[in-house]
C-alpha cells in the first residue's frame, strides 16, 4: 500500500485544492469556490499528499457554533479512492474539532456509507435549540444554510444527505 501523509494546508496548497475541487464542481457534486475563498479559509483545510508531495486529497473543518462544526470539501483523487485517504483526512479533522472543543460534526454528502462507517448518522430537521437556530440564521455562510435546511439552498442539496456525528 502506498504511503501518504495528512497535514495542515498552507497557502501554497490552494492551487492544488482548487485542482482537486474543480472536476467535482463540473459534475455538480460540490459547489464551486472562488480562489479568494479558498485562500481565506486555508486554515480550515488539511491536505493529503503522496510520497512525492503531490496533493491527493483535502478536507476542511468549519466551525458553525460553540459545539458544532462541519466537515467540508472532502475530496480524494480518483486513483487514491478506497486506500484510506478519506479516512485519514476525516480523522485529522475530528482531532482538530476535539481540540477546538466541538462535540458534534455535520456533513452534507452523497457518500452516506463512507460517513456512516465513521459514526455519522442521517439527521432530521431540527438539531439545535431554537435560540441557536435563530443565531445561525444570521450567518451568510451557505454551509450553515444547508445545515439549517433552508429553502434557498435546496437546489444545492438535492440528493445529498445531512449527517451528524457526536464526538467522543
Amino acid at each position: 500500500m502506498a504511503e501518504f501523509t495528512v497535514r495542515a494546508a498552507r497557502t501554497g496548497d490552494v492551487a492544488g485544492i482548487w485542482d482537486l475541487l474543480e472536476p467535482f464542481v463540473q459534475q455538480r457534486i460540490l459547489l464551486g469556490k472562488d480562489l479568494v475563498v479558498l485562500y481565506e479559509s486555508v486554515q480550515e483545510f488539511v491536505v493529503a499528499e503522496d510520497a512525492e508531495g503531490t496533493l491527493i486529497g483535502c478536507g476542511a473543518l468549519h466551525v458553525m457554533w460553540e459545539d458544532l462544526g462541519e466537515v467540508r470539501t472532502l475530496i480524494v483523487a480518483e486513483g487514491w479512492l478506497h486506500r484510506g485517504v478519506g479516512r485519514g483526512i476525516v480523522d485529522q479533522l475530528e482531532e482538530r474539532a476535539r481540540a477546538l472543543g466541538l462535540r458534534r460534526l455535520f456533513c452534507l454528502t452523497f457518500e452516506v456509507e463512507f460517513f456512516a462507517r465513521r459514526g455519522f448518522h442521517p439527521i432530521g430537521e431540527q438539531v439545535v435549540d431554537p435560540d441557536v437556530y435563530s443565531q445561525l440564521l444570521r450567518s451568510p455562510d451557505e454551509g450553515v444554510a444547508e445545515f439549517l435546511d433552508l429553502a434557498h439552498v435546496k437546489p444545492n442539496t438535492l440528493g445529498n444527505t445531512r449527517m451528524l456525528k457526536t464526538l467522543d
